[in-house]
């Protein structure tokens, strides 16, 4: 007898795991959070699993009870006698903390991974992490996404006459570089500085903007402080519009008075993480087809390439 396939959601994507399954042609599993008085909280899963495909649906960003909730899951999953365990991260948490950069410090996105395969998951599919060798901190299975898929078609959709690409930081300028190459478009860089966290000492432009339609490419917007700086060294400089694309809106503290005061035409995120508010400048692009694919795919055995590899979407050109 083959195993089934079944999706299940957390607390904090129920929103894209409904259109994921929606998208997959399945309905979303039924599990239910228990809590307690004291905020402690148990999940039991409300129809059998044994035998089953179990793809669990839940981005671990703040609070922590995301990430708990998440692998309660997945313990729940595997005492249950699931055949797999298949975590779906949209947005995996604790990605900054990916190197030991001072002193004294955790290394989170290792700690993350090992909780995660010792809570008993077979298998993670995530998207955009903040480092993509990332995935060497995992000994099982790591399908890693790439939201170029969706933000590709969308600004080929905007039809922008002088097109040039720019990463808010040196980190993301390989990120930057394969997209701006898909287009065969410019590319600058905005080298900041920081004093500390979140915040900018000085910034800087590499590179020529005067006339251009500029746009931002990054994985994560927190506080919005980087972009909405970004945004206006770019247009000091000279730039005709600049618009920024970030995977995963976290949008923390000031972050949508400061997207809102900038002089960003537009943010454009994914719904990896649900908008604690509505903008008029935050657009939201969807990416429960591209992990209802990823779902099917891993679930037959199939090839995920195609959705992440940015040859495979230039031959579709």
């Amino acid at each position: 007898m083959n195993p089934s396939i079944k999706i299940f959601s957390g607390t904090g994507s129920q929103h894209l795991a409904q259109k994921i399954a929606q998208r997959f042609g399945a309905p979303i599993g039924k599990v239910n959070i228990q809590k307690f008085s004291d905020g402690e909280f148990q999940p039991v899963f409300l129809e059998s699993i044994r035998g089953s495909y179990v793809f669990l649906v839940q981005s671990t960003y703040a609070p922590t009870d995301n990430l708990m909730e998440l692998l309660l899951m997945i313990d729940a999953a595997k005492r249950a006698s699931a055949y797999k365990i298949i975590a779906v991260v949209p947005y995996y948490g604790y990605a900054r903390q990916d190197r030991k950069d001072k002193p004294r410090v955790a290394i989170g996105s290792k700690l993350l991974a090992t909780l995660l395969e010792a809570a008993g998951a077979n298998r993670v599919i995530t998207m955009d992490l903040h480092a993509p060798q990332i995935q060497a901190f995992f000994d099982i299975p790591v399908d890693h996404l790439d939201s170029s898929a969706i933000f590709i078609p969308y600004i080929e959709s905007l039809k922008l006459p002088n097109l040039t690409f720019a990463a808010p930081d040196v980190g993301s300028t390989n990120r930057v570089r394969e997209i701006a190459s898909y287009f065969n478009s410019e590319m600058v860089i905005c080298d900041k500085h920081r004093k500390r966290a979140n915040e900018i000492a000085s910034m800087v432009v590499i590179g020529d903007v005067a006339g251009r339609d500029v746009v931002l490419i990054d994985d994560i917007c927190d506080t919005g402080g980087t972009l909405a700086k970004s945004a206006s060294l770019l247009k000091e400089k000279g730039a005709r519009s600049v618009r920024a694309l970030c995977t995963h809106p976290v949008l923390s503290g000031k972050a949508y008075e400061n997207i809102e005061n900038s002089v960003l035409e537009e943010l454009v995120v994914c719904d990896t993480i649900p908008l604690k508010q509505n903008s008029p400048k935050i657009k939201v692009l969807s990416v429960a087809d591209l992990f209802a694919i990823a779902i099917r795919n891993a679930f037959e055995n199939k090839s995920i390439t195609s959705l992440f590899v940015h040859s495979q979407l230039r031959d579709r050109k």
